[in-house]
């Protein structure tokens, strides 16, 4: 065993003050971490339920007329579905409408899925929360919808479904029907659709742009007429304010984490300070006996990173329980209408957290090299003759 291992097993840090506010430092990074990892996945998820990751349509698509098909199949769908990245290709129809119930009306956008009505019920459809909640109309009762076009359209749906959809605001008013009942709706064939989504797997930013840069190549290349005058839109682009928001976001929690690092830092100074202070005879001796100013150092830095990841441990087990409990019970409410989402959503990345752990505990341990300088100040004759 090294001296400097055995001396500062021996030796006391009475530092719980500066061990608490680690541990809240520590509580603040990672939940924020996890908060803002969430906001990301449940805004993308909620795109992705919308209109996927990324969509194939015409140039001019019209959610109000329905007069402008696409092909529900691609001529190099298997070559697109074989991309890295690319989990899926599904065919949608979208019609704007507008439900009355008595007195109120609302807008909302009917989109038809395949499969929807499983359970053959007749013009099946599946509401939000948010227009629920606005119409007063639940799982059961019917749904009187209005389509605007060249002529009138009516149709009386019957929900079969309330949903709690990712990004509840008052426009995201989306409404599932079946496929085949939208395509009667517009009097188009099985194989015509408004759009066709193609949904990602997790993948980056510059990943997810090099799958649009394929299928935009794909679709130029197309020897299908008809393909070529299609586009390939990303979900980033479509929705670019969002996300805008999303990376200001990260800044956010880069600052935060930034700034809880050089507080728990700076506790962790004083904290070494005071230990210095009072030590400062044994300091002395160590020195008479040999002992060189590095080794002596190492002793109490040795002693408060024993503190530090203490704290951080403390801290990462208050942050998971938090995520933990926000995740199963919502218990944060957030107002839709300007969050997106309904409550305070959290994911652990783990790989996240780790990283940030790691990140402050280097620097937190940087930070405490500049007390220990005080060790080289110390005049062993002067301490040893005082005490």
């Amino acid at each position: 065993m090294r001296a400097s291992s055995f001396i500062a097993g021996r030796l006391r840090f009475r530092g719980n003050l500066a061990m608490a506010s680690i541990a809240v430092s520590f509580l603040v990074m990672i939940s924020a971490v996890a908060i803002s990892s969430g906001f990301k996945h449940s805004i993308r998820d909620g795109i992705t339920a919308l209109t996927g990751d990324i969509q194939i349509t015409r140039a001019d698509m019209d959610y109000l007329g329905g007069d402008k098909p696409v092909p529900s199949h691609l001529s190099f769908e298997d070559d697109l579905l074989s991309v890295k990245g690319v989990r899926s290709i599904s065919p949608a129809v979208y019609r704007a409408g507008i439900v009355k119930n008595g007195d109120i009306l609302s807008g909302v956008l009917v989109k038809g899925v395949p499969g929807f009505n499983n359970d053959s019920t007749t013009l099946g459809v599946s509401i939000p929360l948010r227009l629920s909640e606005i119409t007063g109309l639940g799982a059961g009762d019917d749904l009187t919808t209005y389509f605007v076009g060249d002529k009138m359209k009516v149709r009386k749906f019957h929900i079969v479904e309330v949903y709690r959809g990712a990004l509840q605001t008052g426009s995201n008013l989306l409404v599932y029907a079946d496929l085949s009942d939208m395509q009667r709706l517009n009097e188009w064939d099985e194989d015509e659709v408004s759009a066709l989504e193609i949904s990602l797997d997790r993948v980056s930013g510059m990943e997810a742009g090099r799958i649009v840069s394929t299928a935009g190549s794909m679709l130029l290349l197309s020897s299908v007429e008809e393909e070529q005058e299609l586009l390939a839109t990303s979900s980033t682009k479509r929705y670019s304010r969002l996300f805008d928001w999303l990376n200001l976001l990260d800044f956010n929690v880069l600052f935060i984490l930034g700034l809880m690092t050089v507080v728990a830092g700076f506790n962790m100074i004083s904290g070494l300070l005071i230990l210095l202070f009072r030590n400062i005879a044994t300091i002395g001796t160590l020195k008479t006996l040999g002992m060189k100013d590095r080794s002596i150092a190492s002793v109490f830095l040795r002693m408060s990173s024993v503190l530090v990841l203490k704290g951080m441990l403390i801290g990462n087990g208050l942050a998971l329980l938090f995520c933990l409990v926000q995740g199963t019970t919502h218990v944060l409410k957030l107002n839709p209408e300007n969050y997106f989402v309904s409550y305070v959503p959290v994911h652990v990345d783990f790989v996240q957290v780790l990283a940030a752990d790691a990140i402050s505990f280097v620097v937190i341990m940087l930070l405490l090299l500049l007390p220990s300088l005080f060790i080289s100040r110390i005049d062993p004759a002067t301490t040893v003759r005082a005490k």
